[in-house]
């Protein structure tokens, strides 16, 4: 749908139709009163997830959007901020801003956000780690390239040196470590070629990481981990789905073990356990 094609009084509804909307919520959305720029954000959002506006579209300008909506410019243009920032519009140099495919990781942000919001358990989130990561692991094995698998071998040798560090005491920090461990799954994630594997991946990553801070100075299972991730290396190396998929499940089953090893609650929400 080109953009000049739509009536300024069907924006003017569109707009009228998120107050409305948010009026007519629960009893909460009634005392919330969202600011007039969200409403113009949400109105075109809605527009966009709906299809009837295209990736590659241009917006109108700002100044037609103003009178379009009936709103002020500057109202127009917080409300393309919050697009811009959610990546729903992109704008290229001083041109007009475009609609754009939101890239994956700032979705799956925000679906990170939300598994804390609804304080998931760690049960919660090992129950579908047991079901994404093998699943992950059996694609990787099928598509992975050898591209793919130079990455996860220099992985595995930044993360070779890191565990000598903390085996001999050299270091301390087990950041970098938790870095590389997140990164070898990421790769891994991408190796599969399966675009809602990686977003349903990225957050259930995300939220391991808090756990894995806990647990690795803890247990010092550095080298576990390593030995691990070869194995896992080496069966994709063979394009072996089956062995893939089970080492990967027997990795995850060890993180469960050792969640429960620190005396971590399985069922208390994530935020509450990792904080406490």
């Amino acid at each position: 749908m080109q953009q000049g094609s739509r009536a300024a009084s069907d924006w003017r509804r569109l707009l009228k139709n998120e107050r409305t909307s948010r009026m007519n919520d629960g009893g909460l959305a009634r005392l919330e009163r969202a600011p007039t720029y969200r409403l113009v954000y949400d109105a075109i959002e809605r527009e966009i997830v709906s299809g009837r506006l295209k990736i590659g579209d241009p917006l109108p300008t700002e100044m037609e959007l103003a009178d379009q909506f009936a709103v002020n410019r500057s109202t127009v243009r917080e409300g393309i901020r919050l697009l811009e920032q959610g990546g729903l519009v992109t704008r290229d140099g001083g041109k007009r801003p475009r609609i754009s495919a939101p890239r994956y990781q700032e979705l799956a942000s925000a679906a990170s956000r939300a598994l804390v919001l609804h304080a998931v358990s760690f049960r919660e989130l090992w129950e579908a780690a047991m079901l994404i990561e093998p699943a992950t692991a059996e694609l990787a094995a099928r598509n992975v390239t050898d591209a793919d698998l130079a990455r996860l071998e220099a992985n595995l040798a930044a993360m070779e040196t890191e565990v000598t560090g903390l085996e001999s005491g050299a270091t301390a920090d087990v950041e970098p470590f938790v870095a590389l461990d997140r990164a070898f799954h990421e790769i891994l994630a991408e190796a599969a070629r399966n675009r809602v594997l990686m977003l349903a991946h990225e957050p259930v990553t995300s939220l391991f990481i808090p756990a894995g801070r806990i647990i690795l100075p803890r247990l010092r299972t550095w080298r576990r981990v390593l030995d691990a991730h070869r194995r896992i290396h080496a069966l994709l190396a063979a394009r072996d789905t089956a062995g893939a998929r089970e080492w990967m499940r027997k990795h995850m089953d060890d993180f469960r073990r050792g969640y429960a090893l620190t005396g971590l609650d399985f069922e208390t929400p994530l935020d509450a356990a990792l904080t406490r």
